[in-house]
């Protein structure tokens, strides 16, 4: 029986990486969310440049459910190499669209699928005189096909290649050309081939499509960031990229000139170290990078909380360790920045789940890491960063002005009656007073240092000296629990014994697999982490519970690691639901991992 339905379906797009897809496949996309569709499209690419299988992952569903579903019941096969295992993963009574240039295998045999063969090859070998053209717009032509097949409007495709070369019409015409030749092509051969629609729908009256990277890159730029140090590595080199092209358009004086620099080390050490010298200097400095980055970053890292300087940092997580799969996403870079660097090192940690929280959070970095003095991490990772997604529109106040902190003016200074100490803590709160060079030609001056110092910033080895300082430092810390984002809990059912946490990316899914849980009659309460170190709420929201299945994308449950190390947890109370393939977590896997975790519970219960 054939799948039917609007609006909710997977479709998968099985590629050759370099063969031109993803612009075809991202105008498919974006075409459903013009549409007003929830979308939630996935590039699933290799690392190298060409020749690899890719998949583009596009999941549609009128409710918003948009984390990955787990399985896809429409595939395109345009490779060769993935053909069978595209051809197996097909749900039952799904569709599987091919280029019948070639013939299916002989053991290709499924009777519980829809087969649509389409001579892609053949139509634009015919249609279109150069190779090289007519190999990327048989692209167009499926998707042109599938326009027809889910009965979208036509209109909304050939304005959007219209709109995407505007400045180059030429180019525009033969994509609208492909496109009327694979919906033509499919209207003459699939007239009701297939049951799974695209509709029109008014649940995307004022969201966006965007990917985190670029709200993060706009975050840094209304965050007041002037300099970025940065070296490139996957998937975080998009941010600078953005940061560069935003701040070469808003960022320039009267005379032209680009008021931000921004600087390419020759490796990711020097580029914190850029940012920590700008940022010591008095200007907002940043940079972004990955793990394999924050494992370089770790010296550095650990001058920055011993003296003090405040920097943020972005790290766009990816699959490790080592260099590990560098176009897969994980957050498994928990406890590597929590406690980066060697000694007691604590840092703070921002947990964003789609692009509006990326752009909050990171422009909140800067004014988080001046106020505490400290390094702030955005902990974002390769699923958010380089996919689109769909939020809210981004929001400022344009009233808000920057919180520079605890820093002492030229006036400030000439008034004080007692001794400044740059790492004296006058107000009880474990934050001290610092001063910008320059500030004074004879007052404010101090010497900064990663080695034990005094409240006044001299060298010492005194044992004592060097317990309060830490001690102090501590304090600081429990200082930033009152400043980081508090947690998104939702309480369903005060009499449930079952919690689950889960933080950034993880979230949509989560949410999802609880729904369905909850039609079960498995009523369980969230949390969602958003910042670290953790507030009161998030102990007590533990306390309250019997058993909490703590959602992440590590193998070693780094998360629940955390929480408890930081919470003083019994850890058999925290329940571990890991996935660590390099894909984006599934609410399939949360909501069966779960059922399987209590049904064990209960037929353990029943034996005793």
């Amino acid at each position: 029986m054939k799948l039917q339905g609007v609006n909710d379906f997977v479709i998968r797009f099985a590629n050759v990486n370099g063969s031109g897809s993803a612009s075809a496949n991202a105008l498919f996309a974006k075409s459903v969310f013009r549409l007003g569709v929830p979308v939630s499209p996935k590039n699933i690419f290799p690392s190298n440049i060409q020749g690899l299988p890719t998949w583009y992952e596009v999941r549609i569903n009128e409710k918003g459910n948009l984390g990955r579903r787990g399985g896809y019941d429409v595939v395109v096969a345009m490779n060769g190499q993935t053909l069978k295992k595209d051809y197996e993963g097909l749900a039952p009574g799904g569709y599987f669209m091919y280029d019948s240039a070639r013939q299916l295998p002989a053991d290709f045999a499924r009777d519980d699928i829809t087969l649509i063969d389409i001579p892609l090859t053949q139509i634009c070998n015919r249609e279109f005189e150069d190779p090289k053209l007519s190999q990327l717009l048989k692209n167009i032509v499926y998707v042109g096909a599938l326009t027809h097949l889910f009965d979208m409007e036509f209109s909304v495709l050939t304005d959007s290649i219209l709109s995407q070369y505007k400045k180059k019409p030429k180019l525009g015409e033969p994509n609208i050309k492909a496109l009327e030749l694979g919906f033509e092509y499919a209207a003459t051969h699939f007239q009701d081939t297939c049951k799974l629609k695209v509709k029109r729908s008014n649940q995307l009256t004022r969201h966006i499509l965007m990917d985190g990277n670029t709200a993060t890159a706009l975050g840094a730029v209304y965050g007041g960031a002037t300099v970025a140090g940065w070296y490139p590595i996957t998937p975080s080199t998009s941010v600078i990229e953005a940061f560069d092209r935003f701040t070469g358009q808003y960022r320039r004086d009267e005379s032209g000139k680009k008021r931000v620099a921004i600087l390419q080390a020759e490796d990711e050490l020097t580029a914190l170290g850029i940012a920590l010298g700008a940022s010591w200097n008095g200007a907002r400095g940043f940079t972004a990078t990955s793990g394999p980055g924050i494992s370089l970053m770790n010296e550095f890292l650990g001058l920055a909380y011993f003296a003090e300087i405040p920097v943020v940092l972005i790290d766009v997580q990816r699959t490790g360790p080592s260099t590990g799969m560098p176009t897969r996403t994980q957050q498994s870079d928990i406890l590597l920045c929590a406690y980066a660097s060697h000694g007691d090192t604590k840092h703070v940690l921002l947990f964003p789940c789609d692009p509006r929280e990326c752009f909050e959070m990171t422009a909140d970095a800067f004014d988080l890491a001046e106020r505490l003095q400290t390094p702030v991490i955005i902990m974002s990772d390769l699923d958010l960063g380089m996919n689109d997604h769909i939020c809210l529109p981004l929001e400022w106040d344009d009233t808000r002005t920057y919180d520079r902190g605890k820093v002492l003016d030229g006036n400030q200074l000439e008034s004080l009656t007692e001794k400044w100490g740059r790492y004296l803590d006058k107000d009880g709160d474990g934050i001290c007073y610092r001063t910008i060079p320059g500030t004074h030609p004879r007052l404010g001056s101090y010497f900064t240092r990663g080695s034990s110092h005094d409240e006044y910033a001299a060298y010492t080895e005194d044992n004592d000296t060097y317990q309060r300082i830490m001690l102090r430092l501590d304090k600081k810390w429990q200082t930033a629990k009152s400043l980081v984002p508090k947690p998104d809990i939702q309480v369903s059912d005060t009499g449930t014994g079952y919690g689950a946490v889960f933080f950034g990316t993880s979230a949509q899914a989560s949410h999802e697999a609880l729904e369905t849980l909850e039609s079960k009659g498995i009523m369980i309460n969230t949390m969602r982490l958003r910042g670290f170190p953790f507030q009161d709420e998030v102990r007590e929201f533990i306390d309250r519970h019997k058993t909490l299945f703590v959602i992440e994308q590590n193998r070693d449950g780094q998360m629940r690691t955390l929480l408890i190390n930081e919470c003083r947890i019994r850890p058999d109370k925290l329940v571990s639901i890991t996935h660590f393939d390099g894909l984006p977590i599934t609410a399939g896997h949360i909501s069966d991992s779960i059922q399987q975790i209590l049904n064990a519970q209960t037929q353990q219960g029943g034996a005793q």
